[in-house]
């Protein structure tokens, strides 16, 4: 019995671990006995049962009836399992070593505050590693908030606030207020956690400057909006842009005006004998796939 047992646990294992890792979901519909799709986790299990003699011996009618490990309740104990020793191995391989936090928050589809709460360190081979530690629920996205909420991680995973040495944030108030915003929170309690703006909240920002600033820039991107809006809403008209998309690249490709080839990663190449022609591939993987050709006869001026 406990050597059918290991063997069902790890089976199961094998594809929570599976299922975990490329994202997907466990549960079905209808996860009945007579149900044609039961869900990835049941059907999976399924599937590697049919092709492993050893397994299918040990689950489903093979199983005693109330040792199944397949209910939603194991799944989920499961699936933390694999969470907390994924958190153990980060936290084990940061060590003593300084660190820096990185914290975004964002309301998920459930309309609760969720806090995303990233670790950046230099492992023992000198390579900087980013590492997702948590996904934390807060009330409230104020300083003191997030504040309690980073003391009781830090507390569960026994890291030490005086080896953080840098804070990563984006510009709001109650994130880089000099007085009462988490930056200065935590400069209080350790002066050497230096703050510095999110580059990639910075770089948003100067977009949006330059976008509103520049009428060229502004007016593209307002008719991109408008393509992707009146595209995405009908199949036809996508369908319609994405073939005239591959006709133009194929009669591109045929005048050597663009450069393809194995390996490559879009090497473009424009013809300028036409004035300034600038051509602008936008790759969207859901709905729309579609190529922007903006010709420009002369000296483009900016507004």
């Amino acid at each position: 019995m406990e050597v059918a047992y290991r063997i069902r646990l790890t089976a199961i294992l094998d594809v929570t671990r599976f299922l975990l890792k490329q994202g997907l979901p466990f549960r079905g519909n209808d996860e009945s006995s007579n149900s044609l799709n039961k869900g990835n986790f049941l059907e999976l299990l399924e599937w590697y049962s049919l092709r492993n003699e050893e397994v299918w011996k040990t689950i489903n009618q093979n199983a005693p009836g109330n040792n199944q490990l397949t209910s939603p309740k194991i799944q989920k104990e499961l699936a933390n399992a694999c969470a907390t020793e994924i958190t153990r191995v980060i936290v084990d391989d940061i060590g003593d070593k300084f660190f820096s936090l990185m914290i975004d928050e964002a309301r998920d589809a459930s309309i609760n505050q969720q806090m995303g709460v990233v670790l950046r360190y230099v492992n023992k081979n000198g390579h900087v590693i980013e590492r997702f530690l948590a996904l934390v629920h807060v009330p409230d996205t104020s300083a003191i908030s997030l504040k309690n909420a980073i003391d009781c991680l830090f507390a569960k995973h026994k890291l030490s606030l005086s080896r953080l040495r840098g804070q990563g944030y984006d510009g709001a108030s109650n994130m880089r207020g000099e007085f009462n915003g988490l930056k200065a929170l935590i400069l209080k309690e350790n002066p050497y956690a230096r703050y510095v703006h999110c580059f990639a909240h910075q770089l948003q920002l100067v977009v949006v400057v330059v976008a509103k600033e520049n009428r060229i820039v502004s007016d593209f991107f307002q008719y991109v909006n408008m393509i992707v809006n009146a595209t995405g809403a009908s199949c036809k008209r996508r369908d319609q842009l994405r073939q005239h998309h591959h006709d133009r690249l194929v009669e591109q490709l045929e005048k050597v005006e663009i450069v393809s080839g194995k390996g490559k990663k879009s090497r473009i190449q424009f013809s300028t004998t036409r004035g300034y022609s600038l051509g602008i591939a936008l790759h969207y993987n859901s709905p729309v796939n579609f190529y922007v050709d903006l010709n420009f006869r002369g000296t483009p001026k900016c507004a």
